[in-house]
């Protein structure tokens, strides 16, 4: 497909909008705030590595002269630092576009602050607790939008009330899958009844970022360059999050490439995976999750 060509049919200017992107300076961040910066958005970007995420911004500018743009510490490791990072975001006047897009795969399983490991909690748990706690914000702008990165792995998991983090599983896919999973699916439920802000899931298919690169060294060489010569790139990747920017989902669906959600045009499809059960299950622990970490803080 005609990346540039798509990208001129289906994006509209974000002049005066203000774009929440989470992790902003990875492989598929990096890439939308160079598309922002063409769409003269605001661009806040919540990141770990800060000094990372500045250079970025000086990289677009040489480009963009005027992108407007600032960075905020956010590690989804800390609780204390994503209520402070939550308290600066508040001070934005309102939020157009909350994107999720920060999140680890292949890392220690260790249990975090919120007594879940990791992966659990940092593509999951503290990306839902910023977006109640952020509701807001969001209901500030007319037409204001939640965009989640969803993945194809949420298909190797099925939630699991006796290990609902997956910590006992030895399979990486599975715990990733299943973070993913929760995220996907609580989002849905939260936006299920919200007639201010919406919720886009989306999901980029198969491409080569820094969460790709986890295989053994034995095989990692070959793993990246056939990711690279068969795969999207993320310039081309990132068009079905650059899509939810603009086009809200109906209820139990996601966008990501047309084509075994691997390649063409971004295109908007049921999810076939889960339950309306497991939906309301995942929902529950959730909302208790939430509840359990705002009671933990008094």
């Amino acid at each position: 497909m005609n990346v540039e060509k798509w990208i001129n049919k289906n994006g509209e200017s974000l002049k005066g909008k203000t774009v929440v992107i989470t992790g902003a300076n990875g492989g598929l961040g990096s890439q939308l705030c160079r598309l922002f910066a063409r769409f003269e958005a605001k661009v806040v970007m919540p990141v770990l590595e800060e000094d990372g995420a500045k250079k970025l911004i000086d990289e677009i500018k040489a480009e963009y002269p005027n992108f407007d743009a600032s960075v905020v510490s956010l590690n989804l490791a800390s609780i204390e630092n994503v209520d402070k990072c939550i308290e600066q975001l508040k001070t934005l006047g309102g939020i157009d576009i909350l994107i999720h897009n920060a999140g680890v795969y292949n890392v220690p399983l260790k249990k975090l602050d919120s007594g879940y490991n990791m992966v659990f909690q940092i593509n999951f748990l503290y990306p839902y607790y910023m977006t109640k706690k952020l509701m807001s914000e969001l209901e500030k702008k007319p037409g204001s939008k939640v965009v989640a990165i969803g993945s194809v792995a949420h298909k190797n998991s099925k939630i699991d009330e006796k290990d609902i983090d997956f910590s006992t599983y030895k399979q990486i896919s599975k715990t990733y899958g299943n973070s993913k999973r929760f995220l996907m699916f609580a989002l849905h439920e939260l936006f299920k009844n919200n007639d201010k802000v919406s919720l886009s899931i989306v999901h980029p298919g198969v491409t080569l970022t820094n969460i790709s690169n986890h295989y053994p060294k034995a095989i990692n060489w070959l793993v990246m360059f056939v990711l690279k010569i068969a795969f999207p790139k993320p310039k081309q990747a990132i068009l079905s999050i650059f899509k939810g920017c603009y086009t809200p989902c109906k209820y139990n669906h996601w966008i990501g490439p047309s084509i075994f959600d691997v390649w063409g045009k971004p295109k908007q499809s049921k999810l076939k995976d889960c339950t309306e059960e497991e939906r309301k299950k995942i929902f529950d622990y959730a909302e208790n999750m939430y509840a359990t970490i705002e009671k933990n803080k008094q």
